[in-house]
C-alpha cells in the first residue's frame, strides 16, 4: 500500500515513517509538514493511506478531511483523545492512533485497513465541463465584438468600473463589474477568490500562503474563498 505522512512535528513523522519501514505492506512515497503542500500533491498521485495529524497550524487534519474528495483511507493521529469521536463522523477516516504510537497498536491499525477494501470511486468524465471550455465569450470594446475562448482566459480583476480580463495571449480592459462577467462565466472552472478577482483555476500552477501562481501572477486568496477554492482543485 502506497502512503504518506502528514505532520508539522519532524519527529512525529519520524516515528509513523520507522512503523511503516517495519510494516513490509506500506511503502511511504512521501511526507509533509503541512496539509496544503499535501493536498496538491494528492491532485496529482492516487494514494492508498494517508497518517494524518489533526493538530496543524493554519489548516488542520480535519480541514484537509473536509477539503479532499474521493479519498483514500486516512489514520488520525494525535495526542488530543477528545478527536476521537468527531473522526469517526468521516467514512474515509478508518482509524485513530494516539500519540505516542506504539508497534502493538500501529499493528492492530494496519491488519484493520487490510481486512477492508481499498477500492475508490472512479470520477466519471465531466461532459458539461467540456462543453463549457469550447464556449465563447464576447465582449465589446470600442464598439468591436471580440471573442474570447473560455479556457484561455487565465483570471479577471475588478478595476472600478472597470474589469482586466487576461487570456493567454492577450489582456482586455471592459467598462462592466466583477459581478457582471462572474454570471457569464461557467463554474465547473471559474471562482471569485477574492473581492478583486476570478480565475480560471484549471490554470493555477502553484499555491502559497495566501495566494495562487497563474503564469508570473500572484493573486490574492481571501480567507472566506480558500475552502471552497481547495475543494475545487481536488476536482481536477
Amino acid at each position: 500500500m502506497n502512503c504518506i505522512i502528514i505532520d508539522d512535528e519532524l519527529s512525529a513523522r519520524a516515528i509513523v515513517k520507522q512503523l511503516c519501514a517495519n510494516t513490509p505492506e506500506l511503502d511511504v512515497i512521501q511526507e509533509f509538514d503541512n496539509a496544503i503542500e499535501a493536498i496538491k500533491f494528492l491532485n496529482q498521485q492516487d494514494i492508498d493511506l494517508i497518517f494524518l495529524d489533526i493538530h496543524m497550524p493554519g489548516f488542520t487534519g480535519i480541514d484537509l478531511v473536509e477539503t479532499i474528495k474521493n479519498p483514500p483511507k486516512i489514520v488520525m493521529t494525535t495526542s488530543d483523545t477528545d478527536f476521537a469521536i468527531a473522526a469517526y463522523e468521516y467514512e474515509a477516516i478508518v482509524d485513530y492512533l494516539v500519540k505516542p504510537i506504539t508497534a502493538e497498536r500501529f499493528t492492530k491499525c494496519i491488519q484493520k485497513i487490510k481486512a477492508s477494501s481499498f477500492k475508490r470511486p472512479v470520477l466519471t468524465h465531466n461532459k458539461e465541463a467540456s462543453i463549457d471550455n469550447d464556449r465563447d465569450l464576447y465582449i465589446n470594446i470600442d464598439r468591436r465584438l471580440i471573442k474570447l475562448k473560455l479556457a484561455e482566459i487565465l483570471m479577471v480583476e475588478a478595476k472600478g468600473d472597470y474589469i482586466d480580463i487576461k487570456t493567454i495571449n492577450q489582456n482586455y480592459r471592459v467598462h462592466t463589474t466583477l459581478k457582471k462577467i462572474k454570471e457569464k462565466l461557467p463554474e465547473n472552472i471559474f471562482l471569485q477568490i477574492h473581492r478583486s478577482f476570478i480565475i480560471n483555476f484549471t490554470k493555477i500552477i502553484d499555491i502559497e500562503d495566501n495566494s495562487v501562481l497563474i503564469e508570473k501572477s500572484v493573486i490574492p486568496i481571501s480567507r472566506s474563498n480558500r475552502p471552497e477554492l481547495m475543494r475545487r482543485l481536488n476536482l481536477l
